[in-house]
């Protein structure tokens, strides 16, 4: 494990350095005197889950900079001290256990996504720590421990309100559909997703006519989308993750698929790279984003903390526009900031109780948590991809590729259906 450390001192020389920067003064910084005020976390820096892992850290070390410019948290510089988790749960609480014992860090967070959230939490609880995670769906009904907060913009039931926004926009078609498949992969995040799906169908009367998984090492999607036609549903949700999102899409257009909406929880549509590598073959999908240059509303700071990320992100090798993940990853430490600061001291505790009673302003608008940890209201956008004619990333810069359906405050169009004449 010591051979995927990274130590970071946040520093505005750091740009250059990339993921890998050492530690460094910051020039022109006043800092009170004591040890550096150290927060830990693992991060996938590679495995399935590395884009994003790499994009949500150099937001962190964004964020890191800025408050080091200021003087520091509590007088302090802040480092942050991580290890790849190689996008391994298994290796999460050897991570966790040597962030507290080893590196002695004031503070933990956690990495991006589900299943490298889940693991650390058992020992989290039973070191009383308050644990900020970024991207875990509905981690916390499994622990309902008071000190576990999340950045997702889900809502108080966090896999419903993750998945609601695919439902709302299939309420809006005409017929109204009767009949739904659901697949996914059999993995941690697919599994809460499928579950809200099959609850949403009961709470709409549809008749789920396929509801399978397929294994994470799936490559070949052509049987699972040929088993789904053979049902003949009027509407296909896919809880997927980024390899499988690919691979869905590509075999549906292979086998013309023919159902009136395609789409769902499909983590990966929202990254430049499969953005760019699918293209045209994105038209028609309906899958969710956080973030959408057609959307309705913007938040005060994303648009100058965006101009940080893109300027860096290709000397960090990360995904260039970073609209997905990174404000979120930036936000979570905007959280953290504020709460200590309004404690004044690193009192787990204290700074738990903060964070329930606290509404946060963040670059991803205001931010208030609930009594399980989760966002006390859901804000993830379903859109529909359309116009897109090729496969560079200028597509993707400038408004036009997305349809919002939902939530109705971000509302920029309708849907159009039948999948297979939506998707031309």
């Amino acid at each position: 494990m010591q051979g995927n450390r990274r130590k970071f001192l946040a520093t505005g020389g750091a740009a250059a350095a990339g993921l890998a920067a050492g530690s460094l003064a910051l020039p022109g910084a006043a800092f009170a005197q004591g040890a550096p005020l150290k927060i830990g976390f693992s991060m996938s820096l590679t495995g399935a889950l590395a884009a994003m892992g790499k994009a949500a850290l150099l937001s962190m070390q964004i964020w890191a900079e800025d408050v080091n410019a200021k003087g520091g948290l509590l007088g302090r510089k802040v480092e942050l001290v991580y290890y790849d988790d190689q996008t391994n749960g298994a290796t999460v609480p050897g991570i966790y256990t040597k962030l507290l014992d080893v590196d002695k860090v004031d503070l933990v967070t956690s990495g991006y996504g589900t299943g490298l959230v889940a693991p650390a939490v058992p020992l989290i609880m039973q070191r009383g720590m308050a644990y900020m995670t970024l991207f875990g769906l509905d981690v916390n009904s499994r622990f309902n421990y008071d000190r576990y907060f999340a950045i997702m913009p889900a809502g108080p039931q966090p896999a419903m309100g993750w998945t609601v926004g695919y439902f709302d926009a299939l309420e809006t078609m005409n017929p109204r559909p009767k009949t739904i498949a659901l697949v996914g992969a059999d993995a941690e995040y697919p599994h809460a997703a499928l579950e809200a799906a099959r609850q949403h169908a009961k709470r709409l009367g549809l008749k789920v006519v396929y509801d399978k998984t397929y294994p994470p090492n799936t490559v070949d999607f052509s049987p699972v989308v040929r088993a789904i036609q053979a049902g003949n549903p009027e509407a296909v949700f896919v809880a997927s993750y980024p390899p499988d999102s690919v691979g869905m899409i590509r075999a549906a257009h292979e086998v013309q698929l023919k159902t009136g909406l395609f789409g769902g929880g499909m983590v990966g549509t929202q990254y430049t790279a499969v953005k760019t590598q699918l293209g045209p073959l994105l038209n028609g999908v309906v899958s969710l984003e956080t973030y959408a240059l057609e959307q309705t509303a913007k938040f005060p700071g994303v648009d100058k903390f965006l101009e940080k990320y893109q300027a860096r992100a290709g000397a960090a090798g990360v995904d260039p526009l970073g609209f997905y993940l990174p404000p979120f990853a930036y936000a979570m430490m905007q959280v953290v900031e504020a709460a200590v600061k309004q404690v004044g001291k690193i009192d787990q505790g204290a700074i738990a109780e903060a964070m329930h009673k606290g509404t946060f302003d963040t670059v991803v608008g205001k931010v208030s948590f609930g009594k399980n940890g989760e966002w006390s209201q859901h804000r993830v956008m379903y859109v529909q991809y359309g116009g897109v004619t090729g496969n560079s990333v200028d597509e993707w810069r400038k408004p036009g590729k997305m349809t919002v359906l939902s939530p109705k405050d971000f509302v920029t169009g309708k849907l159009k259906t039948p999948w297979q004449e939506a998707k031309k």
